[in-house]
């Protein structure tokens, strides 16, 4: 119950609720600098409602380029679970422009939606994710990506904050860097360096599907296929397969090959994911 002027109880408007929430969203990452930004945001999308844990993706077109930030790790593996897979709720939100909710991932018609990311998700005790765009100028800028572990649907006013939460979070990413002084140049250039950073979380993925590329004579996205690939195959992340490619711990083998080289990793002794013969 909030407290009207007149001094006479009242539940608060639709219109005060919201800032009220925006507030306690930006309030969140105020006075906190630039590299501390990103997880105090996902952390407060936590506290104010009803999930585990958060994690916001960014984007380029029509795919995810890197994990912006994320509350915890259960959200970090889960972010880059569906960059690895190319495949999910959050692939969904960027390729619609809209918001996926998928309420059990053990069930119809969630655990067929993504059948390869519902049983992945599920080994990480995730039940529901919802995955929400964020926008800019009409263009999808990335995902407000959340979680819990039991399932259930959001209620419609848990959708709306979490709605509120996705423009707070959007407006933040624009936004709050002006706070240290003042100037709108500035905050792009901060908003740039965050997503630098972000995106450098991935950039060992990129240089390993140029060298993909040229050691099998393959389009970007077939190297990254590929890779993809593998990774699954071992159970790992794409990422994890990059370095291995970047190391020369890993090469991978045409098809016409008949499979892959594993420089290093036979020698070294393996953990079994090879499948050595």
């Amino acid at each position: 119950m909030a407290v009207d002027g007149a001094g006479g109880d009242r539940e608060p408007s639709e219109a005060e609720e919201r800032a009220r929430f925006t507030e306690r969203l930006t309030a969140a990452a105020r006075g906190l600098s630039p590299d501390d930004v990103p997880q105090a945001l996902c952390r407060a999308c936590v506290a104010l409602l009803p999930v585990t844990g958060a994690s916001v993706s960014i984007a380029s077109g029509p795919t995810v380029r890197a994990t912006w930030c994320a509350s915890d790790s259960t959200a970090a593996r889960l972010a880059e679970t569906q960059y690895t897979l190319g495949d999910g709720p959050c692939q969904s939100a960027i390729e619609r422009a809209a918001a996926v909710l998928a309420d059990d991932l053990t069930k119809a018609p969630d655990a067929g939606r993504w059948p390869v990311f519902a049983h992945e998700a599920v080994e990480l005790g995730v039940r529901a994710v919802f995955s929400l765009p964020l926008g800019l100028g009409g263009a999808t800028i990335g995902t407000l990506d959340l979680y819990r572990h039991t399932p259930g649907a959001l209620s419609s006013r848990d959708l709306r904050i979490a709605l509120w939460a996705r423009d707070a979070v959007t407006f933040a990413l624009m936004n709050l860097h002006a706070g240290y002084d003042g100037d709108e140049r500035a905050s792009e250039e901060g908003v740039a360096s965050w997503m630098e950073a972000s995106e450098a979380d991935h950039s060992e993925v990129y240089q390993a599907v140029g060298m993909v590329m040229v050691q099998l004579n393959l389009a970007a996205e077939q190297a990254l296929d590929r890779m993809r690939a593998r990774a699954f195959a071992q159970g790992r992340t794409v990422t994890e397969v990059a370095h291995d490619i970047l190391v020369r711990a890993l090469r991978l083998g045409s098809e016409s090959e008949g499979g892959s080289e594993d420089a290093g990793r036979r020698d070294a002794g393996d953990d079994g994911r090879e499948g050595n013969r």
